[in-house]
């Protein structure tokens, strides 16, 4: 393995699993917000507690992927100082403005605003706590576009000039329409949404599915005359918020997919290499598969009677749901492999060669900073899903986020003695900490 091997492959591995971490915080900000949102405009009692418990649960989650996200982030960018100083020698000034913006806008506007968010619950008034984590959204994909921008200059450098091997800015206008960041961006809005929408079909498929069995004595609500649980209430809502989302994310990915085509043109040639043009096809037939299967099930949704009464068709779906849950990540994953590979062999289309960009480091050096970079990337993107894994599938019965004083401490230690409302029954007492002791009828 040579080093242009070695270090095109570390990219590739760290990119594309920052990638996965990317599509969950972009994809999920927006539905938090907008549960939120109706939560805060609610007006009654069992509306804002069905909106109140899917802002917590799907906020839990997104929290957990935007905290490992940054870490995983900071690796990324570790690994272009150390395999690729010949680009940064060469376009640093054009290249890491953009990324400059985007790590100020991440660490320091959006940061704070998720911290008000965080730490605002029961203190901050609902609207003003609510318009925190609009802010969190909004920032989050300003962020997002500085890196496509940034991108964008790779394929399809514009608004500069070489001063002396070295590239300058001369027009920041150029360089922030530039088309290969527009449409690119707004593809990526896609596949984040269409990602985001299917994490919470498949969640909530998965805890419908086992609804039934699982929850004594709640009648399963696609019966005449039954009564849905506040808990199934909430996976209902959010699947049908996640096909909504997944079918808009399809529609924006499938259409500026092909609008940004000519830009995945490989630029000595003219002709796509074999493997751009087969992940290209397969990503857009992807695409329009999730596109149609969110068509279906918006169908399904608005009231057919055969789904609603028909138990096995139900699981079974569901099921199908659960199982199709990885694939938007899979498609974005084959649209950056076709973008990248599409450039090659420039780091910088028709200006910088990549063998001119990378190191000439060792390639066994190389080869030893890929082992551990990329062990890191995969040690935080394991405990990433692990922990959301584990947190999805504990569900909406106990949540961190957003507790009334005193309730996680409840939670970790569960009341001794007689059950409450017995005679003498009392709350258990935490370790370390004086809490009250609550006598239920008698005296203190």
């Amino acid at each position: 393995m040579t080093t242009v091997d070695a270090a095109r492959l570390q990219f590739a591995l760290l990119a594309g699993t920052h990638f996965l971490f990317v599509l969950v915080t972009l994809g999920l900000g927006p539905v938090v917000a907008v549960f939120q949102t109706r939560w805060a405009l609610a007006r009654t009692p069992e509306r804002r507690e069905v909106f109140e418990r899917a802002t917590r649960f799907w906020g839990q989650l997104y929290l957990v992927n935007y905290a490992l996200g940054i870490a995983a982030g900071i690796v990324m960018e570790l690994q272009l100082g150390l395999n690729f100083p010949g680009l940064l020698d060469v376009a640093g000034g054009v290249f890491g403005a953009p990324l400059v913006i985007e790590t100020m806008a991440a660490f320091f506007l959006e940061s704070t605003f998720l911290g008000l968010w965080v730490f605002g619950w029961h203190v901050l008034p609902r609207a003003l706590h609510t318009l925190a984590f609009w802010l969190v959204v909004v920032t989050g994909y300003v962020s997002a576009f500085t890196v496509m921008v940034a991108n964008g200059f790779l394929r399809n450098p514009v608004g500069f000039a070489m001063d002396d091997g070295v590239a300058r800015v001369t027009d920041v206008g150029a360089l922030v329409t530039n088309p290969a960041a527009i449409l690119s961006s707004l593809h990526v809005v896609g596949a984040c949404l269409m990602a985001g929408g299917f994490l919470l079909v498949g969640v909530g498929a998965w805890h419908l599915r086992r609804a039934p069995s699982r929850l004594a004595g709640v009648v399963d609500a696609g019966l005449p005359g039954a009564v849905m649980s506040p808990e199934n209430e909430l996976w209902r809502r959010s699947m049908r918020t996640g096909v909504v989302t997944g079918t808009i994310g399809a529609f924006l990915a499938i259409g500026f997919g092909f609008g940004q085509f000519a830009y995945l043109q490989d630029v000595p040639s003219g002709d796509d290499p074999p493997v751009v043009g087969i992940a290209y096809a397969v990503m857009q037939g992807v695409a329009f598969l999730t596109f149609l299967v969110g068509c279906v099930l918006l169908l399904l949704f608005a009231g057919n009677a055969l789904f609603r009464m028909w138990r096995p068709l139900r699981r079974g779906l569901y099921g199908t749901l659960v199982a199709l849950l990885p694939v938007p990540f899979l498609t974005a994953l084959l649209g950056w492999v076709a973008r990248e590979v599409g450039r090659q062999p420039w780091a910088i289309a028709g200006v910088l060669r990549t063998e001119d960009a990378v190191t000439d480091a060792p390639a066994g050096q190389v080869v030893a900073s890929l082992v551990v970079l990329v062990g890191v990337m995969l040690v935080l993107a394991v405990a990433d899903w692990t922990v959301m894994t584990r947190l999805a599938r504990r569900g909406a019965e106990r949540l961190a986020l957003g507790s009334p004083p005193g309730e996680a401490l409840r939670d970790l230690d569960p009341p001794s003695g007689p059950p409450p409302g017995a005679p003498g029954a009392t709350a258990g007492r935490a370790e370390g900490h004086d809490l009250e002791l609550l006598t239920f009828g008698g005296t203190r």
